[in-house]
């Protein structure tokens, strides 16, 4: 039987641009995760290992032009939005680096023995190892920083994991490309370039996560989609650890004093971010609770001006626009639900932004309204009119996990104490704390920073794991720690000996 094709498909005109490959056979992705898997002890070498995270960083700058061309014509995310999201993929690759070189994610600990102590403690020295080869599945919404060399890609291969990535549908060629890049830098770094591998077709995901030689996954995308691939990875024989990025309403809460002082500026700003990149970030928010009355009034206008504003846009598939169009139609359909600016088609492939309006107490119990606490991927958010604190403390307690839960605060609130409402302030960001992996006042959620003390992930169905999947720490899911007690030194890896042979940071006893 022939093999399936894979082809490059152009948004904005939904036609077919290229073949780029073929699906992979069960056999064929048989032979790329043990081929992986074999370059293990190429990848042990710590300097190796970040010479070649730097030369793929510098080959993908090399490359700019044709890598934003091809993630372009897949996506139809445009070149300034690509040319950032490039330069964060290679940014992120070299700060991996960088940790590598430092080599504080190794955790070392040291504990000399002590036979005074009850019970007595024997030497025991402890540091990370990597867990093995990795799969990573690319996301549809970042042809590059969540997807072949992106984050997850990036993590495991500093941690010293080898990675076959499943290429998203929506941005195979970009994917093949990044690809064949990775792999050229590997060769140039000197080591085998089957450290990473690229394998199409939704069967090809399937058996990549049942693989036995397979030691953990990473995923960004769907609920559906992520919850089939983490049943199947706790199913497996010897289960493995599924950090999965799944879906998230992202609430916002804007607190009636908030609203007050700057109604109209916060109408804005959610515009800004409900629309920005049309509406397809995975932090994007998509519930807005607003106080009912005047000041809620002109935070909805304000919003409406705004979105009216904001041309059509192209989603990242057409299936994606099909799902957009008619989760927006059954939401505006429910009882009391109203669209001030209607979301829906654009043209013959674009879809325009829009919110729709509801009153809290519509969301109070069960019923078919808690449609409106899914997610609906696209430009369109829902404004929830509270009348009272209560009513909406009620409502985040209905909530499920989230990746970020934003706070709108005046400022009394942020900077005054009980009187001025700061004890309030204060009990609302305890309570999102407990919904979400990050919390943001007074700002938005898009726009997620890599730096050391991000974290991108929250309770489910907002992440699988406790991990992030964005930051130097991410680097965490890929290792798992062993302790050796009582080992002569000359036994010891390099990393754990008593003279400290590599110059690696370490806590030691009393230290």
């Amino acid at each position: 039987m022939a093999a399936t094709p894979v082809w490059s498909v152009d948004p904005r005109t939904g036609k077919q641009r290229e073949q780029v490959g073929h699906e992979a056979t069960a056999r064929e992705v048989d032979e790329a995760v043990r081929a992986a898997h074999a370059t293990r002890g190429a990848l042990a070498d710590r300097s190796v290992r970040a010479a070649f995270l730097r030369a793929a960083a510098d080959l993908l700058d090399g490359a700019a032009a044709e890598v934003i061309g091809a993630a372009d014509a897949e996506t139809a995310l445009g070149a300034p939005r690509l040319t950032g999201e490039l330069g964060r993929t290679t940014g992120q690759l070299r700060a991996f680096a960088d940790a590598v070189d430092e080599g504080a994610y190794l955790d070392i600990r040291i504990d000399h023995a002590d036979a005074s102590l009850t019970p007595p403690r024997p030497e025991l020295r402890r540091y990370k190892v990597p867990l093995g080869a990795v799969a990573v599945y690319a996301a549809s919404n970042f042809p590059l920083a969540f997807s072949v060399p992106g984050g997850d890609t990036a993590s495991a291969l500093a941690a010293g994991c080898p990675v076959v990535v499943k290429a998203h549908p929506d941005h195979p060629a970009t994917s093949a490309l990044c690809g064949a890049l990775l792999r050229r830098a590997a060769v140039a770094a000197g080591l085998p370039a089957d450290v990473v591998a690229v394998v199409h077709g939704f069967d090809a995901g399937l058996e990549l996560v049942r693989h036995p030689l397979v030691t953990a996954a990473g995923f960004t995308g769907s609920i559906r989609g992520g919850r089939a691939l983490f049943d199947a990875a706790a199913a497996r024989p010897v289960p493995i650890p599924f950090h999965g990025e799944l879906g998230s309403l992202n609430p916002v809460v804007v607190t009636p004093a908030a609203a007050a002082e700057r109604a109209e500026e916060i109408g804005g700003g959610l515009a800004g971010s409900v629309t920005l990149g049309v509406g397809q970030f995975c932090v994007k928010p998509g519930l807005v609770l607003v106080p009912a009355g005047a000041d809620g009034d002109r935070l909805a206008e304000a919003l409406a001006k705004a979105l009216g504003e904001t041309g059509p846009g192209v989603l990242l598939d057409h299936r994606m626009r099909d799902a957009f169009i008619a989760g927006v139609r059954e939401r505006a359909t429910l009882p009391g639900v109203d669209a001030p600016v209607t979301p829906g088609p654009g043209g013959e492939h674009t879809v325009t932004a829009g919110f729709l309006t509801v009153p809290a107490a519509r969301l109070a119990g069960p019923g078919p309204h808690e449609l409106l606490l899914e997610e609906c991927f696209g430009p369109v958010t829902v404004l929830v009119r509270y009348e009272d604190q209560g009513e909406a403390t009620a409502l985040l307690d209905r909530l499920p996990g989230n990746l970020s839960a934003t706070l709108h605060l005046s400022t009394a609130e942020t900077e005054g104490g009980a009187a001025e409402g700061g004890a309030g302030a204060a009990e609302l960001v305890e309570r999102v704390t407990a919904l979400a992996g990050r919390v943001v006042v007074n700002g938005w959620p898009t726009g997620v920073a890599v730096a050391p003390a991000q974290h991108h992930g929250g309770p489910y169905p907002a992440a699988t794991s406790h991990s992030t999947s964005v930051g130097e720490t991410a680097i965490e899911r890929w290792l798992r720690p062993v302790a050796y007690q009582s080992v002569p030194d000359a036994l010891l890896p390099a990393e754990l000996r008593e003279a400290n042979p590599l110059g690696l940071p370490r806590r030691v006893t009393g230290g």
